[in-house]
C-alpha cells in the first residue's frame, strides 16, 4: 500500500506539472499576444504624438551675468563647459549685450552680458534681464496660438515669420519657444 500511495503521488505530481507547463505556455502565448497588441497600439498614439504641436527638446538656458569672473570660474571650470562661441547682439531690448555659449555634450549655456549704457533697455518682457530657458517646438504657430488664446502674452507678434517669441509662465519663468532648425 505504501508503494501505491508513493506511485499515486507521482502520478499526481506529474499531472500536476503537466498542467502547470500547460498554464505556462498558455500564459506565455497570451502574454506575447497582448503585448503585440500593446505595440501596435502604442505605435499609433507615437505617430499621433509626432504630429501634435508639442515641445521636442531643450534648446539652451540663458542667464544673465552679474559677476562676470565667477560666473566664467563656475561654468567653465567646476562644471566642465567650454566657451563655443560669443557675440554682441542689436537689436530691441538686447542692443549691446554680449552672449557667450557655452557648451557640454548636448546643453548649452547662454551667458549674457549687458554693456552698462544699455541696462535701461534689457528686457522687452518685464525687464527679465534675459533669465530664460529656450525650448525647440516642432510647431511654434499652433503652440502660440495656443498660448494668445489662454491670455499669455507673446514678446514677438511675428512668432510665425521669426520662429521664435517669449512669454512668461505662471510662476515668472521666461519661456522662450524655437522652430530654427
Amino acid at each position: 500500500m505504501i508503494i501505491n500511495i508513493n506511485m499515486n503521488k507521482k502520478e499526481n505530481n506529474t499531472s500536476l506539472n503537466f498542467i502547470f507547463r500547460g498554464c505556462l505556455i498558455a500564459m506565455f502565448l497570451l502574454t506575447g499576444a497582448g503585448y503585440s497588441f500593446a505595440q501596435n497600439a502604442d505605435s499609433k498614439v507615437v505617430d499621433e504624438v509626432k504630429t501634435q504641436a508639442r515641445v521636442t527638446g531643450l534648446r539652451y538656458i540663458c542667464v544673465h551675468v552679474l559677476q562676470l569672473e565667477k560666473s566664467l570660474k563656475l561654468y567653465r571650470e567646476i562644471l566642465g563647459f567650454k566657451m563655443s562661441d560669443a557675440e554682441v547682439l542689436h537689436g530691441q531690448g538686447i542692443e549691446g549685450m554680449l552672449v557667450m555659449k557655452l557648451k557640454t555634450d548636448d546643453l548649452t549655456i547662454g551667458l549674457s552680458l549687458t554693456a552698462p549704457e544699455y541696462l535701461h533697455t534689457i528686457g522687452p518682457i518685464g525687464n527679465t534681464n534675459h533669465n530664460h530657458f529656450m525650448l525647440k517646438v516642432n510647431d511654434i504657430v499652433t503652440i502660440g496660438d495656443k498660448l494668445k488664446a489662454e491670455g499669455y502674452e507673446l514678446e514677438n507678434e511675428h512668432y510665425a515669420r521669426d520662429k521664435y517669441t517669449f512669454f512668461v509662465g505662471p510662476n515668472g519663468e521666461i519661456i522662450g519657444l524655437s522652430a530654427w532648425d
